[in-house]
């Protein structure tokens, strides 16, 4: 198979991902089409197999298990108090609550693992609260959009999981070395939110219409109380992780037992309670899970039909090198993630492209952070950015959308530069990983 062929393979795949039809269908109907193609009903016995092994991979258990946990710390009202206490902290900064904002999403992400959660739960607490202090809305729908990314890159994280599949990529190795790149790029987005706020000073320009008051050290104290159901529920999980202890499918399953115990000390544990928590997990999974099996029934065309080694070879002709290789990927992914949501740009472009970099000498784990940190840019650029219309769903005063892009937009930037840094300082997200393992 020529790499013209293969490009026109993509193009049509491309197009019907464009006109609407479901990513699962896709995958599925042209690894079928394409196996047929080339090799005939033979194939088809291929397909079995390989499915049945991807639906009993032990790693995608850890899947409904971090969603199961976001579930009972969103559904629990943990979320409302937990933006309550970082606002009690970070509120009197030049900024105030878009650092909030910002904080909130990274802790929250520490627990959930998914950027839609935590960008709904937190643009949900927070939003009332920045229209009665007169926030401009495009830096507050910005921050919330952009902070909600968090969720996929901090650790755990749904999307690590996936890519760790996919990639045959240890997850714990994943975990651990997305912590780091997360913190940095959290402190990266709360650093602009300062420089911003002081320079719209210096113009005369008013950040809020009313300024945070003073809280006393004491009231400060007792907020933190609220931070301990997600400080231990991320302690568990990573903890179990670093000291090698559990896998993060063990790790997962303690987080949750822990979890149900903060939501029974709430008094919010109920039948109906477990009901709503476990039919949203169960939707969620199912989608994840079918998507990945469609993503395999692909894959088993690819690797018969040599489609890898041929771009491979075409890319190696190229004579580029890994960060030049590398810019070019950056490229590609934010043309993509303009178009096409997070776990389908992973499930297509993953099996393809890891053994491309991994041949040109670049680290796979150091890989999955890349991929992360480029699917994070997806959500927050139109026309398809995912947090982009979760945030406008949940705000109330009816405001346009080009609010919620025109404050996204910096952040895009920002990330952008963050990512060209890991290229030339990879030992961001390597140190820690290699330290410990």
């Amino acid at each position: 198979m020529t790499i013209i062929d293969i490009l026109l393979g993509f193009t049509v795949m491309m197009g019907l991902l464009l006109i609407g039809l479901p990513v699962a269908v896709v995958m599925v109907a042209l690894g079928v089409a394409g196996g047929m193609i080339l090799y005939g009903p033979v194939l088809l016995g291929s397909m079995g197999p390989v499915l049945w092994g991807v639906s009993n991979e032990s790693v995608l258990t850890a899947i409904p298990l971090f969603i199961l946990l976001g579930e009972l710390l969103l559904r629990s009202g943990m979320a409302d108090r937990m933006y309550g206490a970082l606002s009690l902290w970070l509120g009197r900064l030049p900024g105030g609550l878009l650092h909030t904002n910002i904080g909130s999403c990274a802790l929250f992400a520490a627990t959930s693992g998914s950027s839609v959660a935590t960008a709904a739960t937190v643009g949900t607490v927070a939003l009332p609260a920045l229209g009665e202090r007169g926030y401009r809305p495009d830096r507050s729908l910005g921050s919330l959009a952009a902070g909600g990314t968090l969720g996929i890159l901090i650790p755990p994280s749904v999307n690590l999981l996936v890519y760790g599949s996919l990639a045959s990529v240890s997850v714990g190795q994943l975990f651990v070395a997305g912590v780091i790149p997360g913190l940095l790029l959290t402190a990266l987005f709360m650093v602009f939110v300062t420089g911003e706020s002081l320079w719209l000073r210096r113009r005369g320009l008013s950040d809020a219409a009313r300024p945070e008051a003073e809280v006393p050290l004491e009231a400060k104290l007792r907020g933190l109380l609220h931070l301990i159901p997600a400080a231990t529920v991320f302690a568990i999980v990573m903890g179990s992780i670093y000291l090698g202890i559990a896998t993060p499918t063990e790790s997962a399953a303690l987080a949750v037992i822990v979890a149900l115990l903060f939501v029974w000390r709430e008094g919010r544990l109920s039948f109906a309670f477990l009901d709503t928590c476990f039919r949203q997990t169960a939707k969620t999974t199912g989608m994840i899970l079918l998507i990945i099996c469609a993503a395999f029934t692909l894959n088993v065309t690819l690797a018969l039909g040599g489609i890898t080694g041929t771009v491979s070879a075409w890319v190696a002709g190229l004579g580029l090198t890994p960060v030049a290789l590398l810019f070019a990927l950056m490229v590609f992914y934010l043309i993509l993630g303009m178009f096409m949501d997070v776990l389908s740009m992973q499930v297509l472009t993953i099996p393809v492209v890891v053994p491309i970099v991994t041949a040109a000498g670049i680290d796979p784990v150091w890989f999955g952070i890349f991929v992360v940190l480029m699917s994070e840019l997806g959500m927050i650029t139109p026309p398809v950015g995912m947090n982009l219309y979760v945030v406008q769903g949940v705000r109330s005063d009816g405001g346009p959308f080009s609010d919620v892009v025109k404050g996204a937009i910096p952040y895009a930037v920002l990330m952008l530069a963050f990512t060209a840094l890991l290229i030339f300082w990879p030992g961001l997200a390597l140190w820690l990983p290699r330290s410990l393992y």
